[in-house]
């Protein structure tokens, strides 16, 4: 694994660091939550569909919620890198909660983008974990790809809009929680608002639809609007197209963090069959070491391209799809490639190497899944000729 990632080494014991300041003090603070508070859980997590609130408090104590979001920094800088880099060592033990910390830094990166009125009332609160965030932009992204049609739509109001339709599913949710929404202007499908909701608005309802063989444990709820007010105060932008070129970039980068612990775990299962299986394993495709080198080469491109979140560039943008479209791939081999070194003991209700294989589906499924990253891919291809 590339030095700067450094997932798969082991948190020091004894008591969970404060806030970290440095980017390996974030990393340390995140291992020993992970260690002491995730591990313990991640098969109720998997199996039960357990959602790690506790754990989720203290990452953000622990300051792993922090590091990409000026406003939420005494030194005004954004770390991208170690914000990518805390969320591996979560996801390299459960996917689940690595999803969940992406949800969370997602909807405080919405805010760090936004008005001033919004991130002031809201941002501090993520960053801490104090309060609990998702992210409702899945329907946004792929509207804007012209894969489906939005959902929402809002009727300006004094001193606000009245919002009303739904989204299918939306995850890290709670009624306690927020995340970050936009839609449509009735009479004007042209222009369109990126808000926060608050879960405990009258007239909003969170709805269990499903139920799914991997990501249980992440409060993934549809989301019903039923004449819901969403006040001035919590408008991220009134321009909400704006708002999504500018913040896309950041949005899609921290999704590294879920590919690269994945696939790190992935790798580490197949290191770890090599004392009893090597022997016939040297003979399967993918080996370790082949997919460690180029899980390497993906990290080492997305830490420099996670310097310039603020980018916007076409061409910058689809280096970060193409090096998303890469990691959705990659993990997919990774982890089938941990099922054949594991062989039978994988298929144990137990075992990591089938928890890991079902998770990395995910990885290559959420949006952008992909199938909207190769769609994209052409679109920008197509308009250069």
């Amino acid at each position: 694994m590339s030095a700067a990632i450094q997932i798969s080494e082991p948190p020091a014991a004894g008591r969970i660091p404060p806030a970290a300041q440095t980017a390996d003090e974030l990393v340390t603070a995140t291992r020993a939550v992970v260690e002491h508070e995730l591990a313990p859980l991640t098969a109720r997590i998997d199996t039960e569909g357990l959602y790690p609130k506790t754990v989720m408090h203290s990452l953000g104590a622990a300051g792993a919620f922090r590091p990409h979001l000026p406003d939420a920094r005494p030194d005004g800088r954004h770390d991208f890198g170690a914000a990518i880099r805390a969320m591996a060592a979560v996801s390299h033990e459960c996917l689940s909660t690595g999803f969940a910390t992406w949800c969370q830094d997602t909807c405080a990166w919405y805010l760090q983008m936004g008005e001033a009125e919004a991130r002031d009332l809201w941002l501090e609160q993520l960053a801490a974990g104090r309060v609990l965030g998702g992210t409702g932009m899945s329907n946004t992204m792929k509207a804007f790809s012209g894969i489906e049609d939005l959902r929402l739509t809002g009727e300006r109001v004094d001193g606000g809009y009245i919002v009303n339709g739904s989204l299918p599913w939306v995850s890290n949710l709670g009624v306690d929680h927020v995340f970050g929404s936009l839609f449509t202007l009735s009479g004007d499908t042209n222009r369109t608002v990126m808000a926060l909701v608050d879960c405990s608005a009258p007239g909003f309802t969170l709805r269990q639809s499903a139920h799914f063989v991997a990501l249980e444990g992440t409060r993934t709820f549809a989301c019903l609007f039923d004449n819901v007010f969403i006040p001035d105060a919590h408008v991220i932008d009134h321009d909400g197209a704006g708002f999504l070129r500018r913040a896309r970039a950041g949005l899609v980068l921290l999704q590294f963090g879920m590919g690269a612990g994945n696939i790190q775990g992935c790798i580490d299962v197949c290191r770890g069959a090599e004392p009893l299986l090597g022997h016939v394993n040297q003979f399967l495709d993918d080996r370790p070491d082949e997919l460690q080198e180029e899980l390497d080469d993906i990290v080492d491109a997305v830490l420099t391209l996670a310097e310039t979140p603020y980018e916007t560039s076409e061409d910058f943008f689809r280096e970060i799809l193409q090096l998303r479209l890469a990691a959705g791939e990659l993990a997919l081999r990774a982890s089938q490639s941990a099922m054949l070194h594991t062989g039978a003991k994988g298929y144990l209700s137990s075992a990591p190497a089938q928890r890991k294989l079902r998770e990395s589906y995910f990885v290559a499924i959420v949006t952008p899944a992909t199938k909207h990253l190769r769609k994209e891919l052409a679109r920008m291809e197509a308009e250069e000729v």
